[in-house]
Protein backbone atom coordinates (compact mmCIF):
# COMPACT_ATOMS: atom_id res chain seq x y z
CA UNK A 1 0.00 0.00 0.00
CA UNK A 2 1.09 3.53 -0.83
CA UNK A 3 1.78 5.84 1.74
CA UNK A 4 -0.39 9.08 1.64
CA UNK A 5 1.31 12.44 1.72
CA UNK A 6 0.20 14.45 4.96
CA UNK A 7 -0.25 17.33 2.19
CA UNK A 8 -3.19 15.41 0.35
CA UNK A 9 -4.84 14.21 3.35
CA UNK A 10 -5.46 17.25 4.70
CA UNK A 11 -6.26 18.67 1.28
CA UNK A 12 -8.85 16.38 0.74
CA UNK A 13 -10.20 16.51 4.14
CA UNK A 14 -10.62 20.10 4.47
CA UNK A 15 -12.68 19.90 0.86
CA UNK A 16 -14.92 17.05 1.95
CA UNK A 17 -15.62 19.28 5.53
CA UNK A 18 -16.17 22.68 3.70
CA UNK A 19 -18.34 20.72 0.99
CA UNK A 20 -20.20 18.76 3.33
CA UNK A 21 -20.90 22.09 5.57
CA UNK A 22 -21.58 24.01 2.37
CA UNK A 23 -24.44 21.22 1.74
CA UNK A 24 -25.88 21.31 4.95
CA UNK A 25 -26.13 24.97 5.92
CA UNK A 26 -27.22 26.00 2.23
CA UNK A 27 -30.26 23.25 2.45
CA UNK A 28 -32.31 24.91 5.22
CA UNK A 29 -32.25 28.34 3.64
CA UNK A 30 -33.03 27.59 -0.22
CA UNK A 31 -35.68 25.26 1.14
CA UNK A 32 -37.68 27.82 3.00
CA UNK A 33 -36.85 30.36 0.42
CA UNK A 34 -38.28 27.71 -2.78
CA UNK A 35 -41.03 26.89 -0.67
CA UNK A 36 -42.12 30.63 -0.23
CA UNK A 37 -41.78 30.74 -3.70
CA UNK A 38 -39.79 33.41 -3.62
CA UNK A 39 -36.87 32.37 -5.98
CA UNK A 40 -37.11 30.28 -8.73
CA UNK A 41 -35.27 26.61 -8.56
CA UNK A 42 -33.00 26.66 -11.23
CA UNK A 43 -31.06 29.48 -10.36
CA UNK A 44 -29.37 27.34 -7.81
CA UNK A 45 -28.88 24.28 -10.20
CA UNK A 46 -24.88 24.26 -10.62
CA UNK A 47 -24.59 25.45 -6.43
CA UNK A 48 -25.11 21.94 -5.20
CA UNK A 49 -23.18 19.62 -7.47
CA UNK A 50 -20.52 21.62 -7.23
CA UNK A 51 -20.45 21.45 -3.41
CA UNK A 52 -20.58 17.55 -3.97
CA UNK A 53 -17.85 17.60 -5.87
CA UNK A 54 -16.33 18.97 -3.16
CA UNK A 55 -16.49 16.18 -1.06
CA UNK A 56 -16.53 13.63 -4.38
CA UNK A 57 -13.11 15.31 -5.05
CA UNK A 58 -11.84 15.36 -1.58
CA UNK A 59 -12.80 11.67 -0.80
CA UNK A 60 -11.24 9.86 -4.04
CA UNK A 61 -8.38 12.12 -3.73
CA UNK A 62 -7.69 9.99 -0.49
CA UNK A 63 -8.08 7.12 -2.35
CA UNK A 64 -5.50 8.25 -4.54
CA UNK A 65 -7.75 8.69 -8.01
CA UNK A 66 -5.48 11.21 -10.27
CA UNK A 67 -8.34 12.25 -11.79
CA UNK A 68 -9.86 13.40 -8.76
CA UNK A 69 -6.66 15.56 -7.97
CA UNK A 70 -6.85 17.29 -11.78
CA UNK A 71 -10.95 17.60 -11.06
CA UNK A 72 -10.40 19.27 -7.96
CA UNK A 73 -7.66 21.91 -9.33
CA UNK A 74 -10.26 22.26 -12.16
CA UNK A 75 -13.17 22.82 -9.66
CA UNK A 76 -11.18 25.62 -8.02
CA UNK A 77 -9.90 27.50 -11.36
CA UNK A 78 -13.49 27.33 -11.87
CA UNK A 79 -14.02 29.32 -8.48
CA UNK A 80 -11.53 31.59 -9.30
CA UNK A 81 -12.94 32.80 -12.11
CA UNK A 82 -16.40 33.30 -10.66
CA UNK A 83 -14.71 34.75 -7.71
CA UNK A 84 -13.21 37.35 -10.18
CA UNK A 85 -16.26 37.95 -11.72
CA UNK A 86 -18.10 38.57 -7.93
CA UNK A 87 -14.92 41.32 -6.46
CA UNK A 88 -11.46 41.78 -6.76
CA UNK A 89 -10.95 40.71 -3.06
CA UNK A 90 -13.01 37.24 -3.49
CA UNK A 91 -10.70 36.48 -6.99
CA UNK A 92 -7.62 37.12 -4.92
CA UNK A 93 -8.51 34.40 -2.13
CA UNK A 94 -9.79 31.88 -4.64
CA UNK A 95 -6.44 32.81 -6.33
CA UNK A 96 -4.17 32.46 -3.58
CA UNK A 97 -6.42 29.12 -2.42
CA UNK A 98 -5.72 27.85 -6.26
CA UNK A 99 -1.73 28.40 -6.10
CA UNK A 100 -1.84 26.74 -2.61
CA UNK A 101 -3.74 23.67 -3.74
CA UNK A 102 -2.00 23.12 -6.51
CA UNK A 103 1.72 23.71 -4.88
CA UNK A 104 1.17 20.74 -2.89
CA UNK A 105 -0.75 18.44 -4.90
CA UNK A 106 1.84 18.41 -7.58
CA UNK A 107 4.61 18.04 -5.32
CA UNK A 108 6.79 14.98 -5.97
CA UNK A 109 5.49 12.73 -2.80
CA UNK A 110 2.40 13.72 -3.69
CA UNK A 111 2.54 12.86 -7.47
CA UNK A 112 4.45 9.40 -6.64
CA UNK A 113 1.35 8.77 -4.53
CA UNK A 114 -1.09 9.03 -7.77
CA UNK A 115 0.77 7.53 -10.18
CA UNK A 116 -1.22 4.66 -11.08
CA UNK A 117 1.31 1.50 -9.80
CA UNK A 118 0.46 -0.45 -12.61
CA UNK A 119 1.78 1.82 -15.07
CA UNK A 120 5.03 0.65 -13.51
CA UNK A 121 6.52 -2.58 -15.49
CA UNK A 122 7.08 -5.63 -13.04
CA UNK A 123 10.34 -6.55 -11.53
CA UNK A 124 11.83 -9.86 -12.99
CA UNK A 125 13.95 -11.86 -10.47
CA UNK A 126 16.97 -13.81 -12.64
CA UNK A 127 17.51 -16.77 -10.62
CA UNK A 128 20.27 -18.52 -12.59
CA UNK A 129 21.80 -17.87 -16.49
CA UNK A 130 19.74 -20.79 -17.82
CA UNK A 131 17.45 -18.99 -21.19
CA UNK A 132 14.08 -19.28 -20.92
CA UNK A 133 12.32 -20.47 -23.56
Amino acid sequence: MRKRPLSVTVIGWIFIAVGAIALVVGWVPLAQRLAEFKEHPFEYAPVFPARVLAVLCGVFMLCGFNWARWLLVVWIGYHVIIGILHSPGSGFVHGLLFAVVVYFLFRPRASAYFRDSKAEPPEIQKTDDTPVV
